[in-house]
């Protein structure tokens, strides 16, 4: 299924605020209730719209530090990366992981309190994971932009 541009804007609309009402939705793209509802609809059915979700914070969520790891492996070999990725899976502290091409062979997104936290899940985590040659992290300043979410 192709999108169209009223498709597109829908999508574009839920991802910023998928609570979004039905009427509100349909006044924003420029549809009645009914013809919001079923494309919404047929988005889901098509797979475009895999479903919703809640975003979990902390109360303090201002304070947390994104940080951006690097990973870089020993061996490329399928069982060296399904290992890898199993105990990854392991972790709640570990957000975020994707197999890349480029520099390193895994980006890993973690949030902490504070250095000294990281620290933590440096020392007891990260360094611990099978295969691993090389870490490389790197703290965020600030969010600009978070799950669809801007910041101001």
């Amino acid at each position: 299924m192709l999108l169209d541009a009223i498709d597109r804007n829908i999508v574009r609309h839920l991802r910023l605020n998928a609570r979004i009402a039905n009427t509100a939705l349909a006044t924003e793209v420029g549809l009645s209730p009914s013809a919001c509802l079923r494309r919404i609809a047929r988005l889901e059915k098509s797979g475009h719209i895999r479903g919703y979700t809640a975003l979990i914070g902390r109360a303090d969520d201002d304070d947390a530090l994104a940080v951006i790891v690097n990973i870089t492996l020993d061996r490329q070999t399928e069982e060296h990366l399904n290992r890898f990725e199993a105990a990854i899976r392991k972790y709640p502290e570990i957000q975020e992981c994707f197999l890349m091409t480029g520099g390193s062979d895994y980006i890993l997104k973690v949030e902490v309190e504070s250095a000294r936290d990281f620290e933590r899940i440096h020392k007891d985590i990260l360094s611990t994971l099978p295969g691993v040659a090389r870490i490389h992290s790197s703290f965020s300043i600030r969010d600009v932009l978070k799950s669809g979410v801007r910041r101001t």
